[in-house]
């Protein structure tokens, strides 16, 4: 009996220690962009501040762990866990002001009762049993991680409303806003991501961005009408003064340099009715091995956005088989087919660029073409 009235002694202070005094404040935190393209999309979480009690934490959502077993493997795969976290706000604040990323505060308009229920939510959540999650970047991020909580805690009545600024747009073109069209994460992006991420998101998708999250909770209402945010406010304003990455490291001046010289070796080749078997090994083996990387992005992970890519169409596994026979100075007559096969598959890339299927990079261009002109000559010098 005395054990039985210990428990709930130790139960009833566990409680009190969780309630929020009247004046305490939950809030949404945006972090702008960084530099690395890990950053380039921002961040959100939870701010729970409470002076009363000495309260001043950030809940978020996009931690991970590099002592996980296996963790680049499991990157690799979509099979990582990604993690709550906790930071104290003035720790919080002081690592984004140092890598100039904007930070903005929107205070919610919350009940007592809605505070105490959000915030005995983000306590749950951070246990150590329930902290870790299986990361999605569209679906299941930092940013819909913030939607999703508050909107359970407010019985899913929360009415997110169509911003004035909103525009329907493909995942595609969410991601690419936030990115120079000319960087090499720019290209890699859209390289290794398939057809799926061409399709419209709806304006609930729109929130898988934190600058989106941002937006839409500011037109956000309760099931009263109310406003979901109570005030908003810009904490830190970052310095725009930075110096713009050099043009001669960028992928389209690479690529195209690289698309002229294949060019000038095959116009070389022309002059003297020659062969660079070298070159035709080198591309045979790039292009083959970039294929190859892209079939196990689409079958051998858990990446949904990785599926459907027709950058197959350019980059074709298959030149890895064939491969031996850019090396021969009399390839076998089936390769001679195989060429005019690959024609065909630029051409279909063509097609589906057209129409819409798929956007390709357009600093692919250049090397689209040097390879265009490249299997056309090889078509007509084994002729």
């Amino acid at each position: 009996m005395r054990q039985l009235l210990f428990l709930c002694l130790i139960g009833m202070q566990f409680l009190q220690a969780q309630r929020l005094s009247p004046n305490a404040t939950i809030s949404i935190l945006t972090v702008g962009p960084g530099l690395s393209l890990n950053d380039a999309f921002g961040h959100s979480g939870f701010r729970v501040s409470d002076p009363a009690q000495g309260i001043d934490i950030v809940y978020g959502y996009g931690a991970y762990d590099f002592n996980t077993p296996n963790f680049y493997l499991k990157f690799a795969q979509g099979k990582l866990n990604y993690n709550m976290s906790q930071d104290d706000f003035k720790k919080f604040y002081g690592a984004y002001v140092y890598f100039n990323r904007s930070v903005r505060e929107q205070i919610l308009n919350l009940t007592q009762s809605e505070k105490e229920s959000l915030y005995t939510s983000l306590l749950e959540n951070y246990k150590p049993k329930n902290r870790a999650y299986l990361y999605d970047f569209f679906y299941d991020n930092c940013a819909t991680k913030i939607r999703d909580v508050i909107n359970v805690n407010l019985s899913n009545n929360l009415v997110f409303n169509i911003p004035n600024t909103y525009e329907t747009s493909t995942f595609r073109t969410l991601i690419q806003n936030n990115l120079n069209t000319n960087s090499w994460g720019s290209l890699g992006i859209d390289i290794a991501l398939g057809s799926v991420i061409d399709k419209i998101a709806s304006p609930n998708e729109h929130m898988f961005l934190p600058k989106n999250i941002h937006l839409f909770f500011s037109e956000a209402t309760k099931p009263s009408g109310a406003p979901l945010v109570q005030n908003s406010k810009v904490l830190y304003k970052k310095n725009t003064a930075l110096v713009a990455p050099s043009f001669f490291l960028s992928p389209l001046f690479v690529l195209l340099c690289l698309s002229l010289i294949i060019i000038w070796i095959t116009y070389e080749d022309h002059k003297k009715n020659r062969r660079s078997r070298w070159l035709d090994t080198l591309l045979f083996f790039m292009t083959g091995s970039i294929g190859l990387l892209l079939i196990l992005l689409w079958f051998a992970t858990d990446h949904e956005a990785t599926a459907n890519n027709y950058n197959l169409l350019w980059a074709f596994v298959f030149n890895l088989i064939a491969l031996r026979q850019t090396r021969k100075i009399k390839p076998k007559r089936w390769f001679c087919r195989y060429l005019r096969f690959l024609l065909i598959l630029l051409s279909l890339l063509t097609l589906h660029w057209i129409v819409g299927v798929q956007v390709f990079a357009i600093t692919l261009l250049p090397l689209l073409i040097a390879l265009a002109i490249r299997y056309i000559y090889l078509i007509y010098h084994f002729k």
